[in-house]
């Protein structure tokens, strides 16, 4: 992967990663509940089920790329459609209300574990994201093991950073949401857009 491309990808990896979702929901609620320290084993879930779709995404790919090597163009396309049809439901989607749960037990490290990896895996559109996300950056006349080795760990990484930095600033964070989420997942929504839009058009 040439290093141009990589950096695009970092960008739009930590751009996916801020993205209010279910994980980064649950790396707050946590952080908020139990520490940041404790939250690190759902982190350290989500990252796992996220790599595994990666892994399932990543499969498919290739198997269609050495069916045929134009294949990768179709998918840029609809993969840059899906990307700007994301972008523009972001933009309209309201800010996220983080409510701290009262009376519930406290979950053991192996429930917090279980809950970050599940709930990467519950949701059904990260697997059809990355599908979509992924071509945007492949070189074919590149090693393409070495290409996903490289988007996974990158993405992976970014991911278990992100959702820290999330669940150490839970008690900050959750103010912000309620009065400034919508400008930011208007940010979010328009960088979506736009890699849906320059990236298919891109070499």
């Amino acid at each position: 992967m040439a290093l141009d491309t990589w950096l695009l990808y970092l960008l739009a990896s930590i751009g996916l990663s801020l993205t209010p979702g279910p994980n980064s929901l649950l790396a707050l609620t946590h952080g908020a509940l139990y520490g940041a320290r404790r939250t690190l084993f759902t982190i350290v879930g989500g990252v796992f089920g996220f790599s595994a779709l990666i892994a399932l995404a990543m499969f498919g790919l290739s198997a269609l790329l050495q069916t045929s090597a134009s294949v990768l163009v179709v998918l840029k396309w609809v993969g840059g459609a899906y990307l700007l049809w994301l972008g523009i439901q972001l933009w309209r989607s309201p800010p996220l209300h983080l409510e701290q749960a009262k009376g519930k037990a406290s979950l053991s490290n192996a429930g917090l574990l279980r809950q970050g990896f599940f709930s990467a895996l519950a949701n059904p559109k990260v697997l059809l994201f990355y599908g979509a996300f992924l071509p945007q950056f492949i070189d074919p006349q590149r090693p393409l093991a070495l290409q996903f080795v490289v988007m996974a760990a990158t993405f992976a990484s970014v991911e278990f950073i992100v959702e820290y930095l999330l669940a150490r600033l839970a008690f900050r964070i959750r103010p912000w949401l309620a009065k400034g989420g919508r400008g930011f997942n208007r940010c979010c929504g328009g960088l979506f857009a736009l890699i849906g839009v320059a990236l298919p058009l891109g070499r």
